[in-house]
């Protein structure tokens, strides 16, 4: 069976883009910034995915697209003869599914908040009655499962129309629209009263409040931001890299896809610091920011019912462009092991995650009371066991087989990052690749532990 490409490098762009922006960028990055002073910390932020995102990035396009496999069959083919790399294919895969566990719950959270700022659900009510619609719906099992299902059934659809009729075409819409929603909701949000306060706090750079919030934890949360930004570990991004042509350099590509997922990231702080100061409400919110916070925002804001539907329009294209990427690896990964057909892997597959998927919708109604890995609900002991350990762990593998003897090698990876056209990697950074930048990973690995 031939491989199947991208029907343009616009398309890869954008998917592999669309991949890596999701709730990292728009949820996380905002509340995370908020805790570590603003604009110091965005600062890191920007020099750790320079130094070790876009690296790590350019090794796993480079396995993907000098195999023109997925994870697993991807190692077998680069790897030397008799090594076991392509163990860590299988983590690949585990952990796209385990991801996706928990991700399509979130992802349909997004979803049903659109369609009930638009149904205008929160229109005149109160604040503790604001509260209480996202408590609400997720002691809901039917409510919960109904929003989950949605994602999981028209992530499949697509994905089961091919790369380039589905995936790519449906994935250039949301992006497009993202990043038009983006800018427009920015737009409101800088010329709310208020706003320049918000603003101040988010780009100037202010070293007194970063050492209020502790200038080490500001720097080790901004590494941590940059490298789990961009979905690195898990052959998320590698299976982009086995659809696309040797024309451009993987440096340049890397670094492309790292500007439009830092552009997004960069955005949504600019529509919810102004909106936040504006109100006079926490920035530093943690994960109730967007489904309490900020809809308090928007009740309170003149038109706040259009500005919260197309927020939410915004947060589900972000979402759900994750969501079918990484669906297509795992659709990829069962056409490659089990010669399946795309029609085939796409049905099972739904069928799975939809079964897979349950553990977390009841974790926050009938199955309240259950604590997993170290009193974690189950939503985040899935989330600990992808971010805090396969990530980082796949990160570091990838790594080392791109630059060690005893993997593909330094010499073979740099031949395949540098073919076509565009910025190269010099050949005098193996030292940094083979000695810094692991201990850089290993920080983040024992941190999260």
């Amino acid at each position: 069976m031939d491989r199947e490409s991208f029907r343009s490098r616009l398309g890869f762009l954008l998917v592999s883009a669309g991949c890596a922006i999701g709730i990292g960028n728009v949820w996380r990055f905002p509340y995370i910034t908020g805790a570590n002073g603003g604009g110091v910390f965005v600062l890191f932020y920007l020099i750790f995915l320079v130094i070790m995102g876009l690296p790590v990035l350019s090794m796993e396009l480079a396995v993907g697209r000098a195999s023109g496999k997925s994870a697993l069959l991807g190692y077998r083919a680069l790897e030397p003869a008799g090594s076991k790399w392509h163990l860590h294919g299988w983590f690949c895969f585990g952990g796209c599914a385990l991801l996706m566990m928990y991700y399509t719950t979130v992802s349909g959270w997004m979803l049903g908040y659109f369609f009930k700022f638009a149904a205008g659900t929160f229109s005149g009510l109160p604040p503790e009655a604001v509260d209480g619609v996202f408590g609400g719906m997720r002691s809901s099992p039917g409510e919960m499962t109904a929003w989950m299902a949605v994602t999981v059934l028209a992530g499949f659809l697509v994905c089961s129309f091919g790369l380039q009729s589905g995936l790519e075409q449906v994935t250039k819409f949301m992006m497009l629209g993202l990043l038009g929603l983006i800018l427009v909701l920015a737009v409101r949000a800088m010329t709310l009263p208020g706003s320049l306060d918000g603003l101040r706090f988010y780009l100037l750079p202010d070293f007194r409040r970063a050492a209020e919030a502790g200038l080490g934890s500001v720097i080790r949360d901004a590494m941590n931001q940059a490298f789990f930004t961009l979905s690195l570990g898990v052959g998320a991004m590698e299976i982009f890299g086995s659809y696309i042509s040797r024309e451009h350099t993987l440096p340049g590509e890397a670094a492309r896809i790292c500007a439009l997922d830092t552009f997004v990231a960069l955005m949504a702080g600019l529509i919810i610091f102004p909106a936040c100061f504006s109100f006079g409400v926490q920035p530093d919110a943690g994960p109730s920011l967007i489904f309490i916070t900020l809809p308090r925002v928007f009740v309170n804001m003149a038109g706040g019912r259009l500005w919260g539907t197309l927020f939410f329009l915004f947060m589900t294209f972000a979402s759900f462009s994750t969501v079918i990427a990484v669906f297509e690896n795992l659709i990829a990964n069962c056409m490659d092991l089990f010669g399946w057909s795309r029609k085939r892997a796409s049905w099972i597959g739904c069928a799975f995650i939809l079964l897979a998927s349950m553990p977390c919708v009841l974790g926050y109604n009938l199955w309240s009371d259950l604590r997993l890995i170290g009193g974690r609900d189950v939503l985040d002991s899935e989330d600990y066991l992808v971010s805090g350990l396969l990530l980082p762990l796949g990160s570091l593998v990838y790594l080392l087989f791109c630059v060690t003897r005893w993997g593909w090698g330094y010499d073979n990876f740099l031949k395949e990052a540098n073919a076509g056209h565009g910025p190269k990697l010099p050949r005098w950074l193996k030292p940094y690749f083979q000695f810094v930048l692991p201990i850089l990973i290993l920080v983040i690995l024992i941190q999260g532990l």
